[in-house]
């Protein structure tokens, strides 16, 4: 009844005086002002709730606060002790991520290393590895590389409490998965089907005389099957060399090497797994906050919510003090959104009069 004597709201509050009702008339207008009005959020960000203040950390209060932090605990997963210390806490979900990718990390940094040392020829017979598992030898170390790649990402994700790069890093696991189980799949297949055939074509076809001079030299060899069958002459291959054929010990060395290749991959797959379910259900708990400290779009600021709460503290006003104070009151508001009028859809609720 004195509201009723009361000017309308004017512009940014509203468009059309149905907003100025309250409750609003249409069911539309209630779904979406309701969550907004008359509920301010404790677990989001205060940087969101109060863009003009420094932000503080918040301590649970009591039995009634359903935040979510654990006790003594801010939105981001501090504690604190003394007055002008804050000591870092990391939850069960942040150690899980860590161990984890220290876990990924370190067989990564093995298998890139592995793999130089073999590019290097720093092992006896790393140069036959070069010639004979070109392909194989070039898909390990991309698979290595990929996932040292991988966990740096991973990394910067924990350590920064990143939820974007955490996202990225769990995809890029998949990603990684695939590079892991590729080489162990080439090097069973070529091991398993019909192995002393692939060599008899490599050496006749594939191999050039560099590459076979190489072979022989590593496993002091000279030609496949004797000195006078596809052999690549030497100081120490010609047509009297007292070497045998390179074609036994040729086989016996890719068995070995192709055998411990396959059983390295497949054995490091169920650590990848472990890592990646780790990362898919843990990512997003990296902290005690919710998502990433944004309030949900649903109780965002917007003008027929503004209308309500304008409206509503008008009547009490006019209720208390007359509808002289009221008026004043609508006023000063509109002037103030018009001041920063990209604030309107986040004003802080705190600096409104209090009801």
């Amino acid at each position: 009844m004195l509201g009723d004597s009361l000017d309308q709201p004017k512009q940014p509050f509203a468009s059309t005086s149905a907003l100025l009702s309250w409750p609003p008339s249409s069911l539309g207008n209630a779904s979406n002002s309701a969550l907004s009005v008359n509920y301010i959020p404790s677990k989001f960000s205060t940087a969101l709730l109060s863009p003009k203040r420094p932000r503080r950390r918040r301590r649970r209060t009591g039995a009634g606060d359903f935040s979510g932090f654990q006790p003594s605990e801010d939105e981001d997963g501090y504690t604190k002790g003394h007055k002008d210390s804050r000591n870092l806490r990391w939850n069960k979900y942040k150690w899980i991520l860590f161990l984890t990718n220290l876990l990924f990390t370190l067989y990564s940094l093995a298998a890139l290393i592995i793999a130089l040392l073999i590019w290097f020829d720093v092992f006896l017979f790393a140069d036959v590895i070069r010639v004979g598992n070109t392909p194989e030898l070039i898909l390990s170390t991309l698979a290595a590389a990929f996932g040292l790649f991988t966990s740096v990402i991973g990394w910067a994700g924990i350590l920064l409490n990143n939820r974007s790069f955490l996202a990225i890093y769990t995809f890029l696991l998949w990603i990684t998965f695939a590079f892991l189980v590729v080489p162990g799949y080439v090097t069973y297949k070529r091991r398993a089907f019909n192995l002393e055939g692939k060599l008899n074509l490599q050496w006749s076809r594939d191999l050039m005389d560099t590459g076979r001079l190489r072979i022989q030299n590593k496993l002091a060899c000279c030609g496949y099957y004797s000195p006078f069958v596809e052999a690549t002459i030497s100081q120490t291959c010609y047509s009297r060399s007292v070497l045998p054929g390179c074609k036994a010990s040729y086989l016996d060395f890719e068995r070995r090497v192709l055998d411990r290749w396959y059983l390295i991959c497949f054995c490091l797959v169920p650590a990848h797994i472990a890592v990646m379910l780790a990362s898919l259900l843990c990512s997003n708990h990296v902290t005690y906050r919710f998502g990433k400290g944004m309030m949900p779009k649903a109780y965002r600021m917007g003008p027929q919510s503004m209308a309500a709460i304008v409206h509503g503290c008008a009547n009490q006003l006019t209720e208390q003090y007359g509808p002289e104070v009221a008026s004043t009151f609508l006023s000063k508001t509109e002037s103030l959104i018009s001041l920063a009028p990209s604030d309107s859809a986040t004003l802080n609720l705190r600096s409104m009069p209090s009801r």
